[in-house]
């Protein structure tokens, strides 16, 4: 892989970000009918391999799309995220570097063609080489991406993954904080709270990598990634065993007494410092590492036949800002086309949602809310019988606010009234208090 030169003069650079931020990723997929398929199914694609350009957040963000040869638009794929570390490029996952293929996407592109496995690979491209992610910026630019992508190629909405290494590890535990009903697994190689972690209460299944010689973000940091998701997930807290120092050696753990579907596993390896590439008995790495299978098993145990359970208790409220008033259904009626409305928080049923993997907000179990296919300023937000379609999938995001995933139209309290029984409707994102919501149980 020879980054070697590279992590050396960013080192301190790295140092330096970790001080300021405090402890503060053939042939198609034949999809089971469980497999929860997206826009893009079913019709000719509107996006190929290549480099891409996409709007998000004012600023004009790019990525590489690797789709799978033998694209077939009639089964669903899953869908990878490989983020560069501090200093890398989109180009460089993409690519593999100088291991080339074997090493595309960290050696996962290679194991998904192995196997015969349907997969679309992403490799996104940080501002300034990195993932700060201020303000939410770059989780909002991958919402942007998994928008595109789902609508212009057929995705299996309960098989989205992030994996990264260093700075991008840090970009893919800030997805697992905040996009925990959006992926089904993120793989965190040597990384750090560098990008944040805005929720982060949550489950979601979590696999963390990291060196006992890191040089650059100490394993301690990963070990703290890793135990917010011990937490989360449920999981017996314990210290996991670490080969010895000088042994050239790793020891994987997998946790016990976690939440069916939601493991944690951690791997601690000896050699190789900053590096998500180690091999045993070297303190050198390369594309023969281990690494790769360990993460490709670990997303692969997630079959399209086994979608993720809902997070316990994943019911909430969903509560104004400006109204402090939740988000309910009138008269607990399960009727399709009542319209959502303002209501004083009372922890009934009919204020309780989930917000489900396929970005579906969920009531009663099997009402989902929706606005129909040719939303406008003004459409009511109405529940409807779950249908899997993109006018009942919805984006929570960083900042805030909830806007629909067809039309990018935020969820709004009209006339910014806060009085019991003021309608829900779909309106154009103004930052208003009135179109800002908060999650709570």
């Amino acid at each position: 892989m020879k980054r070697k030169p590279l992590l050396l003069t960013i080192t301190a650079a790295l140092l330096l970000v970790l001080s300021a931020a405090g402890t503060s990723f053939s042939r198609g997929l034949t999809a089971p009918a469980s497999a929860t398929a997206t826009a893009g199914c079913g019709k000719a694609p509107t996006l190929t391999s290549g480099t891409h350009t996409i709007q998000s957040g004012g600023q004009t963000r790019s990525y590489i799309l690797r789709v799978p040869a033998g694209y077939d638009s009639n089964h669903p794929y899953r869908l990878i995220f490989g983020f560069h570390w501090r200093g890398g490029t989109m180009g460089d996952v993409d690519s593999g570097g100088t291991d080339g293929y074997n090493w595309s996407y960290y050696g996962l592109r290679r194991l998904a063609d192995n196997a015969n496995n349907g997969t679309i690979f992403v490799a996104p491209q940080g501002n300034g080489n990195g993932w700060a992610n201020p303000g939410g910026q770059d989780v909002a630019f991958v919402d942007a991406m998994v928008s595109q992508i789902e609508a212009g190629l057929c995705v299996d909405t309960t098989q989205l993954f992030s994996a990264g290494f260093s700075y991008g590890g840090a970009m893919s535990y800030a997805l697992a904080c905040s996009r925990a009903t959006v992926f089904r697994a993120v793989a965190v190689y040597s990384g750090a709270n560098l990008s944040g972690c805005s929720g982060g209460n949550q489950p979601i299944a979590y696999m963390g990598l990291h060196g006992l010689r890191d040089n650059v973000l100490p394993i301690q940091s990963g070990r703290d990634l890793r135990d917010t998701f011990v937490r989360n997930n449920g999981c017996t807290p314990q210290n996991p065993p670490e080969p010895a120092y000088g042994s050239l050696t790793h020891i994987i753990t997998t946790y016990s007494g976690c939440r069916s579907g939601y493991p944690v596993v951690w791997a601690a390896f000896d050699g190789a410092g900053h590096d998500p590439g180690p091999i045993d008995g070297s303190t050198g790495d390369g594309w023969r590492t281990w690494t790769s299978a360990a993460v490709w098993q670990f997303f692969a145990q997630f079959g399209s036949n086994q979608p993720p359970p809902p997070p316990p208790s994943g019911n909430q409220e969903i509560v104004g800002q400006q109204s402090g008033r939740c988000l309910d259904i009138n008269n607990s009626t399960t009727a399709n086309g009542t319209q959502a409305q303002l209501w004083d928080c009372n922890g009934g049923s009919n204020q309780r949602w989930t917000h489900s993997a396929g970005k579906q907000l969920v009531v009663y179990g099997n009402k989902c809310l929706g606005v129909g296919q040719s939303a406008g300023n003004g459409t009511a937000a109405a529940i409807w019988d779950c249908s899997g379609q993109a006018d009942q999938q919805w984006n929570i995001n960083p900042d805030g606010t909830i806007t629909a995933v067809q039309s990018g139209l935020c969820l709004d309290a009209s006339g910014q009234a806060t009085a019991n029984g003021t309608k829900v409707q779909l309106w154009s994102c103004s930052g208003g208090a009135n179109q800002h919501w908060r999650l709570q149980n």
